[in-house]
């Protein structure tokens, strides 16, 4: 299939210029203006609108069993949702329970996954620690595509990893040239909080927030920061949603260590008076970790994000419906974790960040996509519009608007968290590996058709990390 999209603006996170896209089977042929067009072609004028890389959303849970349920949205659901919005691929994260096998959960998930309507990768978290682990990290790096792993400083008793396996994996994760990850959150103070406030007689979702303050996200950074100062290895810090996480953060960048920050499209919007909403079911449904915080905090995530110290937008997308949130009607620490947004991410993002001025359309598509693919090593094959990349693409109408609601989105979330929130600027047609996917409203999605990425190890970072190691590597004195 051969497809022109003509006379748009095209966006890359360098530049911007009008011109065509030329797109032949999955990858994108040529870029240019007035560009010929081959026999066959399928030709679709792009006036008015900007072209785009196609979203990259490298934090979803599809499918994710949690808290004795599991995500409404499987993996073509949510990959669906994604590409209705703009986001043509996801990095999920497979969890596996503490005690089993790495390569046991890794193929579970690829089963599950088969479904994808949209490309997809995996984060692998490190739940639990021995010989086998150390071994399974390497088999799936070096077999399997994955270059990055995921560690939960939260989740007491359940996937939380301690400072022993932190230090462990970071080290290997240093060996193999894979990114580590964090949930930073201080599982023990979380605990005893919860505990507090349910002896108080706190039990409602007003209770969520206030088992998790940002000083309990903050010291969590600030650990798994110094960590990884001291063995050289770089890191990245999930769904940042606080300023005191974000100064973490900071400051280690200025020191000029390696430090990556990823924030949710939510945490950018929505704020913690959510929890105490007198209905139950509203206030459940915007149960996540970290929970939203204040619009203090809102406006120190915009800054961390136009000052560069904040690297990717993501969602978190992991969802659960009223009947699964009421599990916690009278138990707050019973309430699964967790909020959609797949859908939504991009229209969030440039309705409050470029339409506000916070950001340039270059700007958009850095944090939306490119920043992505550069850190976890899919550059230049996503997250940019250039011959020989894929042809994943969003033609985005800056000017048409929609309200967002649980009426209208692709989601099998049976609630919204921007309910009601009317944006401008939306996607008009996305491009998937060359296919049309969405076009003027017709999801066209179908499932299996997603293609699994395998992400190289060693990203460039990795090289210069080993060069500055190799020239400030201790000394023994001569005696």
């Amino acid at each position: 299939m051969t497809v022109l999209i003509r006379g748009g603006t095209v966006v890359n996170a360098d530049a911007e210029h009008r011109g065509d896209v030329l797109c032949q089977g999955d990858k994108i042929l040529q870029v240019g203006t007035d560009l010929q067009v081959p026999a066959g072609t399928e030709v679709i004028d792009a006036g008015g609108a900007y072209v785009m890389p196609g979203g990259i959303d490298p934090h979803t849970h599809m499918q994710l069993p949690f808290m004795g349920t599991v995500a409404a949205d499987d993996f073509f659901s949510g990959t669906a949702a994604g590409l209705a919005g703009g986001t043509t691929s996801i990095i999920d994260f497979v969890i596996p329970d503490p005690q089993q096998s790495l390569m046991d959960a890794f193929r579970m998930w690829r089963g599950w996954a088969e479904k994808s309507a949209g490309d997809y990768s995996f984060h692998v978290a490190v739940t639990w620690w021995n010989d086998s682990v150390h071994k399974d990290m390497g088999t799936l790096v070096q077999e399997h595509g994955v270059n990055s792993f995921k560690h939960f400083m939260a989740y007491k008793n359940a996937i939380m990893a301690d400072d022993e396996i932190l230090v462990k994996s970071f080290q290997r994760s240093l060996e193999l040239g894979a990114m580590p990850t964090v949930h930073a959150e201080n599982g023990e103070l979380v605990a005893m909080l919860q505990q507090q406030l349910l002896a108080q007689g706190i039990r409602g979702p007003e209770g969520h927030p206030l088992s998790r303050p940002p000083m309990v996200e903050a010291e969590a950074a600030n650990r798994a920061i110094a960590i990884a100062d001291v063995l050289g290895v770089p890191i990245y810090v999930v769904h940042v949603s606080c300023g005191e996480a974000l100064e973490a953060i900071t400051r280690a960048r200025a020191r000029g260590q390696r430090v990556y920050g990823e924030v949710l499209a939510g945490h950018l919007v929505v704020d913690e008076s959510a929890y105490r909403d007198p209905d139950f079911a509203r206030a459940a449904a915007h149960v996540m970790s970290p929970p939203f915080r204040s619009r203090e905090n809102q406006a120190m995530l915009w800054r961390g994000l136009q000052g560069g110290n904040l690297h990717t937008t993501a969602t978190d997308h992991c969802t659960f419906c009223a009947e699964q949130k009421a599990a916690g009607r009278n138990d707050f620490t019973k309430i699964p974790n967790g909020c959609g947004g797949v859908e939504e991410r991009m229209a969030v993002l440039w309705d409050a960040g470029v339409n506000a001025g916070r950001l340039t359309p270059s700007e958009f598509v850095r944090v939306t996509s490119t920043n992505a693919a550069q850190l976890f090593n899919l550059y230049p094959r996503k997250g940019v519009i250039q011959p020989g990349a894929d042809a994943d693409l969003v033609v985005w109408d800056p000017k048409a608007t929609k309200t967002l609601s649980v009426k209208t989105q692709h989601s099998k979330s049976d609630f919204n968290i921007f309910e009601g929130r009317e944006v401008t600027g939306v996607p008009r047609h996305t491009v998937s590996a060359g296919r049309w996917v969405y076009r003027d409203g017709d999801l066209r999605a179908e499932p299996g058709t997603g293609r699994y990425l395998k992400r190289p190890a060693f990203a460039p970072m990795f090289t210069a990390l080993e060069r500055f190691k190799h020239q400030h590597a201790p000394t023994a004195v001569a005696r």
